[in-house]
């Protein structure tokens, strides 16, 4: 395995020990860089939470820019609360009242959003980055935290070669957020050319039957982060149905048409034309997911800046796809200094469906001992 090749500074370095590990391994969190041979498509990444924290790509005239939302430092995604970037789960998005029943045991979740569990992890209320130190770190580490609030380890980094990847790995124990078995989980991001990011995410179930729904958690502006909104941008979600949802955003269980409503985003379509018309938790924007049409792996989203002429395609296999358009962004300090806003990107996670364990009319999300979970996902970027 070849070393990072950034490392934080000295005063950044955080030596933590794995949550639920009786050894205390300890491990150090780096910053990690892949990039193409010509040097203008390259991303950054984290072991902390298997983070992606930038995506720089050229626009129609050679321009580059950094196309998502992020932190200058690790302390600041070790307190932030948006998941920029992060890898989520065990089971991503809502969980309804933080329960649910398999082969006719009751788990109980940490309940974070309400009444209900929201990707896994408890929220968290900790110093600010300058005043972060290491019993903040262990505090977290022993909390039910997160994918995205864990330290992964690195399996393999191969930043010189035509296909550069890493590979992050976590052993998610019996009990951790609540969730039942031992799992076992990879991610892999890889830059493949000409301009084509994959994320490739498994999980093995080793003892007890388990949901998993991981997510990567980028938010995307494709004129560059700190640009402004993203009301301009052209989107289309290959999907004619989604999941409706209740006042606690969680599914009714209805799987209904976007035909006739401002969900309809078959045909590509300027986003600010319909953020105005739907609503997520009360706050004007999308925050849905459709259901994907076709089965395997199959083309989800297509999304243009028109300003930078910078495009990017959205591929997966999962069954389900959430947009959220940042509604609850307000006043965040990310890098650069800049300050995003709301409606400053938009996620595009793929995903199974929201509260997939309470709905049995709902893809299942369950992996049985020694099955496996697998999603793929493909970001091809033009310009």
């Amino acid at each position: 395995m070849a070393r990072a090749a950034l490392l934080l500074p000295v005063a950044l370095l955080l030596c933590l020990a794995l949550a639920g590990s009786a050894g205390a391994e300890r491990k150090m969190v780096g910053v990690y860089e892949l990039k193409n041979k010509k040097g203008d498509f390259s991303i950054k990444v984290t072991n902390w939470g298997a983070t992606l924290m930038s995506v720089i790509v050229p626009d129609s005239e050679g321009n580059l820019a950094d196309v998502v939302l992020g932190y200058d430092t690790i302390a600041e995604y070790v307190n932030g609360s948006s998941y920029f970037g992060a890898l989520v789960g065990r089971v991503a998005n809502r969980v309804a009242k933080g329960r649910f029943v398999l082969d006719g045991k009751a788990y109980h979740l940490y309940s974070n959003d309400g009444k209900n569990a929201l990707h896994g992890r408890l929220s968290f209320s900790g110093s600010s980055p300058s005043r972060m130190d290491h019993d903040v770190i262990a505090s977290l580490m022993i909390s039910p935290s997160g994918f995205s609030k864990v330290i992964w380890t690195v399996k393999e980094y191969v930043p010189d070669c035509d296909s550069p990847y890493i590979t992050f790995y976590y052993h998610s124990f019996d009990g951790e957020q609540g969730f039942p078995g031992d799992l076992d989980v990879y991610v892999t991001y890889r830059l493949s050319s000409p301009y084509e990011l994959s994320l490739h995410m498994n999980a093995t179930a080793l003892d007890k039957a388990t949901p998993v729904n991981l997510v990567n958690h980028a938010y995307w502006n494709l004129a560059g982060h700190g640009s402004g909104d993203v009301l301009g941008h052209l989107i289309q979600v290959f999907a004619s149905e989604y999941t409706p949802v209740d006042s606690s955003m969680i599914p009714t269980g209805q799987i209904a048409g976007v035909a006739g409503t401002p969900y309809d985003l078959r045909r590509l379509t300027p986003l600010g034309s319909r953020i105005n018309l739907v609503s997520g938790g009360g706050a004007a924007g999308y925050d849905v997911n459709y259901a994907v049409h076709g089965e395997g792996f199959t083309q989800v989203a297509f999304l243009r800046d028109t300003a930078s002429g910078r495009a990017m395609e959205l591929w997966a296999n999962q069954p389900g796809v959430q947009l959220y358009t940042s509604n609850w962004l307000k006043d965040e300090k990310g890098k650069d200094g800049k300050v995003y806003q709301k409606h400053a990107a938009l996620c595009l996670e793929t995903q199974a469906f929201p509260d997939a364990v309470n709905h049995p009319n709902f893809p299942s999300e369950i992996v049985r001992p020694g099955g496996v979970y697998s999603h793929d996902m493909l970001l091809k970027f033009s310009s």
